[in-house]
């Protein structure tokens, strides 16, 4: 995947958790887990384009470990919003 397709599918994703989130109950549960994947979910792209302008190759490295941070955080939450019973898995991006 190229860098471009890359960037594509970071901001697809962060657009479809800002729909997600937007669709939450509003429960109290429900919004500080949206409010969590939101924080995280939208970050992955926009670490993402920051490691594409990484200085150097240790760099790169460095910005792409927090980008796979982020992911990861997101899953979590969608994980939980899940098992919580706030969204079903076919809501999710992730799923």
């Amino acid at each position: 995947m190229s860098p471009d397709e890359f960037r594509k599918r970071t901001k697809d994703i962060a657009l479809r958790i800002i729909r997600l989130v937007g669709q939450l109950p509003k429960t109290t549960a429900a919004q500080v887990m949206g409010r969590q994947l939101m924080r995280c979910g939208t970050s992955v792209g926009a670490n993402y384009r920051a490691a594409c302008r990484a200085r150097s190759h240790v760099d790169f490295i460095a910005k792409m470990g927090i980008v796979e941070e982020e992911c990861d955080e997101s899953i979590y939450w969608m994980e939980l919003l899940i098992e919580s019973g706030a969204v079903t898995p076919k809501r999710c991006p992730y799923w």
